[in-house]
């Protein structure tokens, strides 16, 4: 579910759904490094976020090449498969509306060792819980699954990503929205400050006047 080629341009935060499948890893590591490079992200530096909402000004465009060495927020889900058994991974997002009419946007993933259908039932049950913690409206999503099963002998890995290559730029604007005020507690009042009172200075002496010889040894 993309905008059309005009409005690519226009999104503040551009994002788009992989998935990949790579089942001939001679180790879990090499598995993912091969999925990596099917989700076509063997050549980025990646950081894995977490959390469900998504940077203000998020718009779905059209899959394209990264550049080599590219900084890439990624909302990321890894399932695993050895030896002939299955697994699955799942990302999806949906735009959404706040009560108060602000918009934004959420992600979950998913992983399992379930089929495709069921792990597609329940990639959309989980995200429907996070909208209805928030209290959203659902104006558009996408759901992206997909699924292995690992070669005799071998490791395999599914894996599904929300890559978003612009978020992490200097010049996005992707600032932050305004706070909720139903969903934050109210702040307390801050305790009155504490003054202390300082202890009375010691008189002071003339010139040439009485000196105590006090003795400070042991």
């Amino acid at each position: 579910m993309y905008g059309s080629g005009g409005e690519v341009s226009s999104v503040a935060c551009p994002g788009w759904l992989m998935t990949a499948v790579a089942p001939w890893g001679e180790n879990a590591e090499d598995a993912y490094d091969q999925g990596l490079v099917e989700l076509g992200l063997g050549d980025s530096r990646l950081i894995e976020m977490k959390g469900a909402m998504l940077p203000l000004g998020f718009g779905a465009v059209p899959p394209r090449p990264l550049p080599m060495g590219s900084l890439v927020e990624c909302h990321l889900s890894t399932a695993y498969a050895w030896n002939g058994s299955t697994a699955c991974a799942g990302v999806a997002w949906a735009a959404c509306v706040t009560p108060e009419g602000d918009s934004c946007a959420v992600v979950a993933t998913i992983s399992t060792d379930l089929d495709y259908e069921e792990t597609s039932l329940l990639l959309r049950r989980h995200l429907q819980r996070k909208l209805a913690s928030r209290d959203l409206e659902v104006l558009s999503f996408d759901v992206a699954v997909d699924e292995v099963t690992a070669a005799s002998e071998h490791h395999g890995v599914a894996m599904a990503a929300l890559i978003l290559p612009n978020s992490l730029s200097l010049g996005a604007r992707t600032g932050t929205g305004p706070v909720r005020g139903a969903l934050t507690r109210k702040a307390t009042e801050s305790a009155q400050k504490r003054v202390d009172v300082k202890a009375p200075a010691a008189p002071a002496l003339r010139p040439g006047g009485r000196k105590n010889n006090t003795d400070f040894s042991l």
